[in-house]
């Protein structure tokens, strides 16, 4: 069976595809790379990425949730498709999904970091693990209840790595230690070691931080000074109602008001974990066998708020979370580019699949970002959107954003061309009526045709 995989891959050319390499942030702000005008941050294998690659200012999460924005990404697909318990619940079986369509294409795949979908990376297209984060395997473990500011380290409690079987490494520590990116990257390393040298591999490599419990990681200790600490110019100390998760765990992080030096205070560590991560990203990129002819995505399964709004979390509709950080670099491609265009983290299911020259299956809604790519084209999508829970939707063209909260019974309207920080609400403006009722409709219409199941 293997000598016939082999020959079939031969003849469909993929001796020659290239090789994959995705990595995907947990929480990582669109603004937190240097290269892309953060001043304070040092991300130096970002910038490397930047100069190689085409970088997205505008790539939108569509739902701002660890595990229902990935399920958008494996399976190319909306939230309402991808989950058909949305917002919960398994990926929708029927669905193909990205490391399954590779691997069936003659790919290797493999899966490393963070799983916070439903059952096994194995079960999900993937050939192999290495460096396995996911939930359980800690239990009988003591886990620390507080962290060494007095704060409660809450968040993937009972989290552990796994070797290929499934078992435990109980000797990397239980939840989210402050060398996760390390050990991270090391089962990334591996997995390039090891890939099969007869055929391309696609590698999916999850991060974990810079998600909370934020923890200084090794090394990193008072790295950026808290008191130095630029607070988001949109900073504010409460939000004005509640947008849906008001008392959610991430808004729970610190005191409401928000205290300008608790933020700062965050902020420093915030940087301190994507600092460590773009380290660990070098030492990534270093071991891969031919970097120039990889195709290397790097991204965010969302953003975060950490006092924009006075928010903490991610579950919102702002820019600063419902966006995320996106980099494509591949063969061919030009170099150093930069992008406003509209387009979803799930494009890159289709993208990837373009760029590999694999048929993109057909259950996959999305669409390629190769002609923004190749400067083809200028647009792909007219508007983008997004979601959380039962509480907010979103919709927003190049220019202007609605916001419908349908259990809080408010509405936002953004300028985001003159307003990009989300200052100005013009919902109430009279002269805005006709501009935000044709979002409203575009809005509920997208929302009949997706499925909604909260219409």
């Amino acid at each position: 069976m293997r000598l016939l995989l082999f020959f079939l891959i031969c003849a469909a050319g993929l001796e020659a595809a290239p090789n994959i390499l995705l990595i995907v942030a947990d929480d990582q702000r669109p603004d937190t790379v240097h290269a892309l005008g953060n001043a304070v941050i040092e991300t130096p294998n970002l910038d490397r990425l930047v100069a190689c690659g085409t970088s997205f200012s505008r790539a939108y999460a569509g739902y701002p949730i660890c595990h229902v924005s990935r399920a958008q990404i494996l399976t190319g697909n909306a939230a309402f498709k991808a989950l058909p318990k949305y917002p919960e619940g398994a990926i929708d079986p029927k669905l193909a999904t990205l490391g399954g369509t590779l691997q069936k294409a003659g790919y290797h795949t493999c899966y490393t970091g963070k799983w916070h979908n439903d059952g096994h990376p194995k079960q999900r297209g993937y050939t192999t693990t290495s460096g396995l984060y996911s939930s359980g395997g800690g239990k009988g473990v003591t886990q620390p209840e507080m962290d060494e500011r007095g704060r409660p380290l809450t968040g993937y409690r009972g989290w552990t790595f796994k070797d290929e079987s499934n078992k435990a490494e109980l000797d990397k520590g239980v939840g989210l230690q402050p060398d996760n990116s390390r050990n991270v990257a090391e089962g990334a390393i591996h997995a390039i070691l090891s890939a099969p040298k007869d055929r391309p591999f696609f590698l999916h490599v999850n991060f974990a931080f810079p998600h909370d419990p934020r923890q200084w990681p090794a090394g990193m200790k008072d790295r950026y000074e808290a008191t130095k600490m630029k607070l988001p110019a949109n900073f504010a100390p409460r939000h004005p109602f509640d947008h849906g998760n008001i008392d959610g765990r991430d808004e729970l992080l610190l005191r409401t008001p928000r205290v300008e030096n608790e933020v700062r205070e965050e902020l420093a560590i915030y940087y301190a974990m994507i600092t460590d991560l773009d380290e660990q990203l070098g030492r990534i990129l270093e071991a891969l066998p031919a970097r120039d002819e990889t195709i290397i995505l790097f991204t965010s399964d969302q953003g975060l708020a950490l006092g924009s709004h006075g928010l903490l979390g991610k579950q919102n509709e702002y820019e600063h979370s419902i966006r995320s950080p996106l980099i494509i670099c591949a063969p061919g491609l030009p170099k150093n580019e930069r992008s406003a265009a509209l387009v979803n983290l799930s494009d890159l299911f289709p993208t990837l699949c373009d760029l590999a020259g694999v048929a993109t299956p057909a259950t996959v809604e999305s669409k390629s970002l190769v002609p923004l790519l190749r400067r083809e084209t200028e647009r792909v999508h007219e508007f983008v959107t997004g979601a959380f829970t039962d509480t907010q939707r979103m919709i927003c063209d190049e220019r202007w954003k609605y916001v419908l909260y349908p259990k809080a019974g408010r509405e936002q309207l953004f300028d985001l061309q003159n307003d990009p920080d989300e200052m100005r609400d013009l919902s109430a403006d009279p002269a805005q009526r006709e501009r935000k009722d044709e979002l409203a409709a575009r809005l509920r219409n997208w929302r009949e045709q997706n499925g909604d199941p909260d219409l």
